[in-house]
């Protein structure tokens, strides 16, 4: 199949690779191949209306002329939505600014400021000022980012001081900006992750997707995990058999699969399973975006979570998610280093996936 096969509606599990291999001098030829799909698919059903009595296709060819009117309509719709929705993202800021100056204290609310010694003795045990772990606690309250935060992630995540999303026009799509106070697990400030997308009205495409290289502390790799083995007795190599493997993380969220240049390089089952992650690597991109930057104290106070799409209460009360990053082995001689990998640089810049 060609690259005009995918789409969220209907990718096909045995062709990512062949999307996802996207580049940008790739947009307008696939462009023109989901325009060329429509058009063939529309040619299979030409038929349908010739075998039509004459006045009924006359009707037919008006219904089809309305039709086009309501297309031109729903173009100008999109067009004053973007615009639109630029427009508010400006007034939102200084609204972003006010937040994140109380969230790390660096301006004060009237009233919350106390001369009384409970008070003063509670601040400092939350560190003074500000809220502490606002962004932590509001992901933690998210059913989908829960899923991707470990126990170990949550010490570097208490370092982050804010979250921005950031519109892009040439090319469409967006940027999210994880802002970081200086932290012993990496060097970088701000980590980011960048989606370009194809508008197609309502289903657009994921073009790619390019996340930050974190520059990992020895030895502090939340990615990796170090597993030492212990020789077996009589081997004449005495020292431990050193092995590193991935691991559960939110950081995986920025870097991504590798993406083979041949598609034939996946069998459908790995295919169907890089499809997946990609999948859920924009869930967890536009889930960012749209609800925890947007609503933030609502996830940190946990009612975002209580409620659904529709106003209706939602009961919280399921089974924990595990985040236990212990590496079990069967060998009982096998050991395990608490603290993460010393790894090179991991890449993180990848190509994207039609997904949306």
């Amino acid at each position: 199949m060609s690259k005009d096969s995918l789409r969220v509606s209907d990718l096909d599990s045995s062709l990512p690779a062949a999307a996802a291999a996207l580049s940008a001098e790739d947009r307008a030829d696939l462009v023109n191949a989901l325009k060329n799909k429509l058009q063939n698919l529309a040619g299979q059903h030409s038929n349908i209306i010739e075998e039509l009595p004459p006045r009924v296709r006359k009707r037919v060819e008006y219904l089809k002329e309305i039709q086009g009117q309501h297309d031109e309509l729903e173009a100008k719709f999109f067009e004053e939505r973007r615009a639109l929705e630029a427009k508010y993202q400006k007034l939102y800021e200084p609204l972003y600014t006010q937040r994140y100056e109380i969230i790390n204290g660096i301006k004060e609310v009237d009233g919350a400021s106390s001369d009384a010694s409970g008070d003063q003795e509670a601040d400092k045990a939350v560190g003074g000022s500000g809220v502490p772990d606002f962004w932590l606690t509001a992901m933690k309250n998210n059913e989908v980012l829960a899923e991707e935060i470990t126990e170990r992630d949550e010490a570097a995540l208490k370092f982050l001081r804010d979250i921005k999303s950031i519109r892009l026009e040439d090319p469409v799509g967006f940027k999210l900006e994880f802002h970081f106070d200086p932290n012993p697990y990496f060097k970088n400030s701000v980590l980011t992750k960048t989606y370009h997308v194809i508008e197609d009205d309502e289903d657009p495409v994921l073009e790619k997707a390019i996340g930050t290289e974190i520059e990992w502390h020895s030895g502090k790799c939340l990615t990796k995990k170090i597993l030492k083995k212990k020789p077996k007795k009589g081997s004449k190599n005495a020292k431990p058999i050193t092995k590193i493997e991935d691991c559960p993380s939110f950081f995986t969220f920025f870097n991504t699969p590798h993406i083979p240049e041949d598609e034939d390089d996946l069998d459908d089952d790995a295919a169907e399973d890089l499809q997946d992650r990609m999948e859920q690597d924009y869930n967890i991109g536009t889930t960012i975006r749209s609800k925890i930057i947007s609503h933030a104290v609502a996830w940190y106070t946990g009612e975002a979570a209580e409620v659904d799409s529709y106003g209706h209460h939602i009961d919280n009360d399921g089974d924990d998610t595990d985040h236990d990053n212990t590496v079990h082995e069967e060998d009982t001689d096998h050991d395990t280093e608490d603290e993460g990998a010393k790894t090179e640089k991991v890449e993180n810049t990848h190509k994207g996936s039609g997904l949306a």
